[in-house]
């Protein structure tokens, strides 16, 4: 098996995944456990955050999207 090169998310050092293991070690994708704890605390923190759709906005979305497609058919039709 091969061993491959990766870069920490946080601070950028390599980071070497060793398929020969069958597993990586336990920080990984981090290059040690202060970064892992670093990644942590942004997520807790809410640094990072998962966009997400609204059920409202997910409504007025279904309406604008019903509406654009009658009015495409509406327009295809020729007009006198």
């Amino acid at each position: 098996m091969s061993r491959k090169l990766l870069k920490c998310p946080v601070c950028g050092h390599p980071v070497q995944l060793n398929l020969e293991e069958g597993r990586p070690r336990p920080p990984f994708p981090f290059c040690s456990e202060r970064c892992r704890l670093i990644d942590l605390g942004r997520w807790l923190g809410e640094r990072y955050r998962v966009p997400a759709v609204e059920p409202d906005e997910a409504a007025e979305l279904e309406d604008l999207t019903d509406r654009s497609g009658q009015g495409e058919q509406g327009s295809s039709s020729p007009q006198s």
